[in-house]
C-alpha cells in the first residue's frame, strides 16, 4: 500500500482507499474474518455514527496473511452513580450494578453489545476489546447505601456484562463491591459464566448463611469446541459446572442459566445442561431464547456464516418462526421466551426436565431486614 501527501489532511497517509470507495463503487470489499480469541467477526460502526467504514481489497493483501491479534484496552469510566434501576416486568429485580462496560468474554450473542454504540464505539469487536472499568464503584455504592432515602432491595450483578470477566482478576472491583455489601448486610444476586467467582467464596459463603446471597451460573453448552466459538474467553463448560459444585458445597444457593438457547445449535443440549447442573448441586434454573436486538442481528449472521454456514438458514428460520417472522421482537413477556410452536416446545421441554430433576421447587427470597446503613462521612472536622 503506497502512502502520499493527502490534499485533505496535509499529512502522509493511506487515504486513497477512502477515495477508491467514492470513485470506484465496484471495488471489491473484504469479507469479515473470524479472529482468534474473539467472538464478533466484524467491527462495524455503531448506529449513531455519521460515517460507515468498510475494508476493501487494494490488491496488496496475500490470501495467507494472518490478522494481527486484537489487544484489550481498559479505560476508566467516570460514572458518578453506580446503581442502575429498571422497571422491566421481565426481570425479578429493580436495581443492578455493572462494574465494567464491554466484556472480554466475547459472547457473540450478548444482548449488551448495542450499548457500546452509546459510547461511539462498535458493538462488534470494540465491545470485547475496548473496556471501561469503574474503579470508584465501591466508594460510590457505599455513598448511595448511606443515603437516608435508600430502601434496600436485592441488587443484581452480572445482568448486563459479566462482573467476573478476565480483567477482574487484576482490578478486583467486584470483590470491593461485595465487601461493601457484606458490611452493610445488603442482599445480592450474581450472574456469571466465570469460575473466578470462587475467589470470593470467603465473602459469599457467610452472606449466603445470613440469607443475603445467591448465584446463577450461565451454562450454554457442554461442548468445548462450541463454547470456544460462542464465548471465546469465558471459562470452559467443565469449569462452570465445577463452580456450581463448589458454590453449593459452600452453602451458597446456586442455579443455572441456560441462556441463550439457540435453535438448531445448542437447544438439543437443554436436558443435558440441566442434568449436569442439578447433579452438581444447582437447585434452580432459568432459560432464555436467543435474542437478537439492534446490531446483534448482523453480528450473529456474520458469525454463523464464519463458523456454521451449513446451519445458518435453518437457525435463522427457526428464530423467525419464534419471533413473528422477524429476527427479534422486543415486547414484554415474549422477548425472553418467543412464541409459536418451536418456542412452546422449548418451554415444555424445560418444564418437564425441571420437574424430573426437582429444580425450581424452593423460593429464593433474600433477607432485606438485616440491612445496616453505612455511616455518612461528616462535613464537620473531628476535635483533636
Amino acid at each position: 500500500m503506497t502512502t502520499f501527501m493527502c490534499s485533505w489532511c496535509g499529512v502522509l497517509c493511506s487515504c486513497f482507499v477512502l477515495v477508491l470507495l467514492y470513485t470506484h463503487p465496484m471495488v471489491d470489499t473484504l469479507p469479515s474474518r473470524a479472529r482468534k480469541g474473539r467472538g464478533a467477526v466484524s467491527n462495524a460502526v455503531g448506529r449513531y455514527e455519521p460515517l460507515t467504514r468498510v475494508a476493501v481489497d487494494d490488491g496488496w493483501m496475500d490470501e495467507d496473511d494472518g490478522l494481527p491479534p486484537l489487544r484489550t484496552s481498559v479505560s476508566v469510566d467516570a460514572s458518578r452513580t453506580i446503581i442502575a434501576r429498571n422497571q422491566s416486568p421481565d426481570v425479578p429485580f429493580d436495581r443492578s450494578i455493572n462494574p465494567y462496560r464491554g466484556c472480554e468474554h466475547g459472547c457473540v450473542y450478548c444482548f449488551a453489545r448495542p450499548t457500546h454504540a452509546w459510547l461511539g464505539l462498535s458493538p462488534g469487536q470494540d465491545f470485547e476489546t475496548k473496556l471501561f472499568a469503574k474503579p470508584e464503584a465501591a466508594r460510590l455504592l457505599e455513598a448511595e447505601l448511606a443515603k437516608p432515602s435508600y430502601k434496600p432491595k436485592v441488587i443484581a450483578l452480572g445482568t448486563n456484562t459479566d462482573p467476573y470477566q478476565p480483567v477482574e482478576r487484576r482490578m478486583g472491583i467486584m470483590r470491593e463491591i461485595l465487601e461493601v455489601l457484606w458490611r452493610a448486610r445488603h442482599p445480592v444476586a450474581i450472574v456469571t459464566k466465570s469460575n473466578l467467582i470462587l475467589r470470593d467464596l470467603d465473602i459469599l459463603a457467610p452472606m449466603a448463611e445470613a440469607g443475603l446471597a445467591r448465584v446463577m451460573i450461565s451454562l450454554t453448552t457442554l461442548k468445548p469446541d462450541l463454547a470456544r466459538k460462542m464465548e471465546p474467553r469465558a471459562a470452559r463448560p467443565a469449569l462452570r459446572v465445577a463452580a456450581v459444585r463448589q458454590l453449593a458445597a459452600a452453602g451458597v444457593p446456586v442455579g443455572v442459566l441456560t441462556a441463550p438457547l439457540i435453535p438448531a445449535l445448542n437447544d438439543e443440549e437443554l436436558e443435558a445442561l440441566l442434568e449436569a447442573a442439578a447433579e452438581a448441586g444447582a437447585t434452580s434454573a432459568v432459560y432464555v431464547l436467543l435474542r437478537l436486538p439492534l446490531e446483534i442481528k448482523d453480528l450473529f449472521e456474520e458469525w454463523l456464516e464464519a463458523h456454521y454456514p451449513d446451519r445458518k438458514s435453518r437457525i435463522l428460520s427457526l428464530v423467525r418462526q419464534s419471533r413473528g417472522g422477524k429476527l427479534y421482537e422486543s415486547g414484554w413477556h415474549t422477548r425472553q421466551r418467543g412464541r409459536g410452536p418451536y418456542a412452546d416446545l422449548l418451554e415444555r421441554r424445560f418444564a418437564l426436565a425441571c420437574s424430573r430433576l426437582k429444580l425450581n421447587r424452593g423460593a429464593w427470597a433474600l433477607d432485606t431486614t438485616r440491612f445496616r446503613r453505612p455511616s455518612r462521612p461528616s462535613a464537620q472536622l473531628n476535635l483533636l
